[in-house]
Formats: C-alpha cells, structure tokens, sequence
C-alpha cells in the first residue's frame, strides 16, 4: 500500500493567508486609533511632533511585546517614530545575546577581553 503524495490547495492557502492578514490589519487598526486618540502626537523617545501629514511615520510600541496585549487604556501603549520603533525592536532583539544566561543561571558579560588587565605590571615596570 503506497501513500500518495497531494500537492497543497495552494487556492485554498491564499484564502487563509488573506484573511489572517486582514484580521491583522483590522486589529492593528483598532489600537493603533485608539492610541492615537489617547497620546499626543510626539514620538516617546526623540520627541519628534507629527502632524496628520506625516502622521503615517508615527507607530504604535508595546511595550511587553505581546502584540495582542492591547488595554483599552492604552497602558502597554507607546508611540514611537518609525526609527525608534525599529531601534526598541533590535534592542530587543540583540539583548539576549549581549548578556547571555549560562547554564547555570548566571548572567556572563557580553566582552570577556579586558584591555586593561595587566595595566599595572606595565606601569610598574623599570626601564
């Protein structure tokens, strides 16, 4: 008995990628409005002010990271300019890295070289 390998209703695929990005979008709309409503219209971290010209360069930060953590009192709220946006992101990104858990438990720093380890013996040192 062989099993037959189908192809995927690709027809079928497209429709469930559309509407989840749709529901995406409508949800997005919702806290993004909703904060827009809440916060003046200056970027948390440069303080850049927008106006409804350049209001689109203005986004909405959470700031747990839980992009369907949306209170309506907007307290895991913060708009950020799309630079800073992008910065909190890499930040956050980069931070596990940086200062990484050992197996232990215990935090190791990110730069292990100390340029100025034997500084000392150097200064004490006799011509």
């Amino acid at each position: 008995m062989s099993a037959k390998k189908t192809s995927p209703d690709t027809g079928k695929l497209d429709g469930i990628v559309a509407a989840a990005r749709r529901e995406r979008e409508q949800r997005e709309q919702g806290y993004r409005e909703q904060a827009l409503k809440l916060y003046p219209w200056i970027c948390g971290r440069c303080s850049r002010e927008f106006s409804r010209a350049n209001l689109h360069q203005l986004t909405v930060h959470h700031r747990d990271h839980i992009h369907d953590n949306n209170p309506p009192d907007g307290s895991n709220w913060e708009l950020l300019c799309l630079y800073c946006h992008d910065n909190e992101h890499a930040r956050y990104l980069d931070e596990p890295v940086a200062g990484a858990a050992t197996p232990d438990g215990k935090t190791e720093p990110a730069a292990k070289h100390n340029p100025f380890a034997n500084l000392k013996d150097l200064l004490n040192r006799k011509p």
